[in-house]
């Protein structure tokens, strides 16, 4: 059964390779279907992959191979929360490995331009610290990342 609210995310003609590749790098993440175009259309013909229905993390998208016209930018991201700085690691070196780009704070882009937030528990503790000076000093030290360092950021917060 299609979920009643899924995210379409906009693609030039890769979305099966996003989605096997969202698929082997995030844990409850598959490719569930993949349809085909049943006539020609602007930019694709009759048998080309027209949509594939994909999980990430759980959550429900599908990527749609609409062309050129459209690209992803920074308005749109998944945010992941990762338990460890292996986790982190893994997943940060997984999108920015693949032809990604590394950007600030946590952020980084997939090689199809698409924003992901990997954002360690760690951090967002930090944040609601109530203790409002660590809490700025964790933010102060994430603001001086690119990928998170988990053993900075609790120095930071302990000062």
């Amino acid at each position: 059964m299609i979920a009643k609210n899924t995210i379409c995310l906009w693609y030039d003609g890769t979305a099966l390779e996003a989605a096997e590749f969202y698929a082997k790098t995030f844990p409850d993440s598959a490719v569930t279907a993949v349809h085909r175009a049943p006539g020609d259309y602007p930019d694709g013909q009759q048998g080309d992959v027209l949509t594939v229905q994909f999980t990430v993390a759980g959550i429900p998208c599908m990527g749609l191979n609409g062309g050129p016209a459209f690209k992803h930018d920074e308005a749109f991201s998944f945010q992941i929360a990762t338990d460890d700085q292996a986790e982190t690691d893994r997943l940060w070196d997984a999108i920015v490995g693949n032809g990604g780009k590394e950007s600030a704070c946590g952020w980084c882009k997939d090689k199809w331009g698409l924003s992901w937030q990997i954002t360690p528990r760690a951090l967002t503790e930090a944040f609601q610290d109530p203790d409002r000076a660590a809490a700025k000093r964790a933010f102060e030290a994430m603001m001086q990342m690119g990928k998170i360092d988990i053993a900075k950021i609790e120095a930071a917060r302990r000062g």
